[in-house]
């Protein structure tokens, strides 16, 4: 049966003000393609608020005005098409749909000094293992908070030099993509935190080198990298603006830069969606 004129009439209003209404806090900005991010409207905000997961992992809810919306991370490996998420609510499931279309990552080639940085020796691959592990662990937390921040502000200003999803080689050999934003900046120039949240970890990695983590809630996590310096611990609460550190160029950097790393339900997002 045909939808009505009206109806019609009201449902593109309601998809406008949405737009509108996003615009106006700061929202990402979606974009459905390997790497990008999903916003779907769930269930009306007079309900509780709804389970909402994508594969097995659970994904970002809130209230947005008169309803509930998802923020849905979407892994840079997806294939183009149809991909389902699952909403539960009022104890009944249904799947709806997402169609994603294809993205050309361009290639980024990359000279290293450091040979073991490109080629690790048997003691820096059991290092890379542990690390890896650790980092998977923080990156896929999902702590359930019902007020998230989303309105990022950039950590530090500066040139994007190297974008998310760039397919890297380094001294010509193929490397996994760029899960990230480089923003470069001086040594020693304060890297702030793009939103609220509290810090969940600190360390000091192979490649990575100086890095923290930041929990912003429910699955939306952020990721410095390659600092001079960390000035918070694991577990302070921080604002939007708090200086966590500093730009440096430790792990495997080829100049002083911040890397930038988003995650949303455990998988990296272009950064770039945050911020306008």
């Amino acid at each position: 049966m045909m939808t009505s004129l009206p109806h019609r009439r009201r449902l593109l209003l309601t998809a406008t003000l949405a737009t509108l209404s996003l615009s106006a806090v700061g929202a990402p900005t979606p974009s459905l393609v390997p790497g990008g991010i999903a916003h779907l409207p769930v269930a009306p905000a007079s309900e509780p608020r709804p389970d909402v997961r994508f594969g097995d992992k659970p994904v970002l809810v809130r209230r947005e005005g008169t309803q509930w919306a998802a923020w849905i991370g979407l892994p840079l490996d997806l294939t183009p098409g149809q991909h389902a998420v699952s909403i539960t609510r009022h104890g009944r499931t249904e799947a709806r749909q997402l169609t994603l279309t294809d993205k050309a990552y361009p290639v980024q080639h990359l000279r290293i000094k450091n040979p073991r940085m490109v080629e690790p020796d048997p003691a820096d691959l059991r290092r890379i293992e542990a690390e890896a592990a650790t980092q998977n662990e923080v990156k896929t937390l999902f702590r359930d908070t019902e007020s998230v921040q989303i309105d990022f502000i950039p950590p530090v200003d500066g040139r994007h030099s190297s974008a998310f999803g760039l397919r890297r080689t380094f001294n010509g050999q193929p490397r996994a993509p760029h899960r990230g934003l480089d923003i470069a900046a001086s040594t020693g120039t304060p890297a702030m935190a793009p939103a609220a949240g509290v810090v969940t970890h600190v360390g000091d990695f192979f490649f990575n080198g100086k890095t923290v983590f930041i929990d912003h809630g429910q699955g939306l996590i952020s990721m410095f990298c390659h600092l001079d310096s960390v000035a918070l611990a694991a577990g302070t609460p921080v604002a939007q603006d708090k200086v966590v550190g500093t730009v440096g160029s430790s792990g495997r950097a080829t100049g002083p830069h911040l890397h930038w790393s988003v995650f949303l339900n455990g998988t990296p997002v272009d950064p770039a969606l945050f911020i306008r």
